[in-house]
């Protein structure tokens, strides 16, 4: 088993929040709980859940996400410039669809941004801790063209150039604060392969042959200063709110050229249902990346066999060395604060059939 990020056995993030933690944020805002209060119970949940991590066996934990409201949003609206608005186009099958991040103002990072719960996380982890943020292209997807202020922004190059600036501060003050592994969430590459979002954004005047590698850039461009010593990893699926999904395609190559070309150090990929296509996209991977097979659906509580997920790993394998493969849910367990529909116990059982299929194919 490798001992430095990505780990053969990883998982995405975010956890179910416990009922506890629920009702706190519900005493909360009826301000029937102080928000010291709240942070304590929030504390005490994220020190359980870091240490049902390690209990597992799993070498990475995260604190949930628990502090969180969205995957997404709690991090984007800490940025100068960032505002939220009701959601626009393909939403969920699902009610209290998430806002969407408009830009209002310049983009910038005026000082550190999700430090202080990673601070927290590290202070209690044996593990390795791993902090995930959602990638620059969360605050165009979305919207698009018509969600940038034309007054602030009359130039799409400045936004991307003033996005790819604030990255670069927070991720600076992310590694000040401890951070070694770090986790880019970003849909859109799995978005950008679907036939009927690509029609969307079309429509709305973005051009989506374009757009994969605009995101990419931006990427790259965030990570162009990191200190040598932070390993970057990305994760992209195709939706993950309340068990449901918004993108139902399989990868395609330039979009995967693309997401491929960016310089971060592994990939982790949704493969747990036939909306994901086969692994043949792998041969497109760099010798120099590895790729993180998501083969455990968090969507549902039924728990993947043993046997299977070692025969997928094989499948994979035909297409990249085993070791350069490592194995996860395809998703956060709870990418809002809703959660998907499982229970607790079946969310447990599956990080611990991942930690067990890893010693299996790759022993320790």
């Amino acid at each position: 088993m490798t001992t430095t990020p990505p780990f053969r056995a990883e998982h995405v993030g975010s956890l179910l929040r416990p009922p506890q933690l629920h009702e706190a944020r519900a005493r909360a805002k009826r301000g029937a709980l102080s928000a010291e209060q709240l942070r304590e119970v929030e504390d005490r949940c994220i020190r359980s859940a870091v240490a049902r991590q390690e209990a597992l066996g799993l070498s990475v934990v995260t604190d949930g996400e628990l502090r969180r409201d969205f995957w997404h949003l709690d991090f984007l609206r800490q940025l100068e410039g960032v505002g939220l608005a009701p959601i626009t186009g393909a939403v969920f099958a699902a009610e209290d669809v998430p806002p969407m991040p408009t830009i209002v103002g310049r983009v910038r990072c005026a000082g550190p941004v999700m430090t202080e719960p990673f601070a927290f996380l590290r202070s209690i982890a044996s593990a390795t801790p791993k902090l995930t943020i959602p990638a620059p292209a969360m605050l165009h997807l979305r919207g698009g063209r018509r969600a940038i202020s034309r007054e602030h922004y009359p130039d799409l190059a400045e936004f991307w150039a003033d996005v790819a600036a604030a990255y670069r501060a927070a991720i600076e003050h992310i590694h000040a604060a401890g951070c070694r592994y770090l986790q880019l969430d970003d849909v859109s590459f799995s978005y950008l392969c679907d036939p009927k979002i690509r029609e969307g954004l079309r429509a709305a005047g973005d051009d989506p042959a374009a757009l994969p590698r605009t995101y990419a850039e931006a990427i790259n461009q965030a990570l162009r200063d990191r200190p040598a010593d932070l390993t970057v990893a990305m994760h992209t699926c195709r939706g993950n709110f309340r068990s449901t999904w918004l993108a139902a395609s399989a990868y395609d190559d330039a979009v995967v050229d693309a997401m491929f070309s960016t310089n971060v150090s592994a990939y982790f990929m949704e493969w747990d249902s036939e909306r994901a296509g086969g692994f043949e996209p792998l041969r497109r991977l760099p010798r120099d990346k590895t790729v993180v097979l998501g083969l455990v659906t968090t969507k549902s509580g039924a728990l993947e066999s043993s046997e299977v997920l070692a025969r997928r790993l094989d499948e994979a394998a035909k297409y990249v060395p085993l070791e350069r493969l490592a194995l996860s849910p395809q998703c956060g367990f709870a990418s809002t604060h809703h959660g998907n529909t499982l229970s607790e116990d079946e969310q447990w059982r599956k990080l611990a059939r991942v930690v067990e299929v890893a010693r299996l194919v790759w022993g320790g």
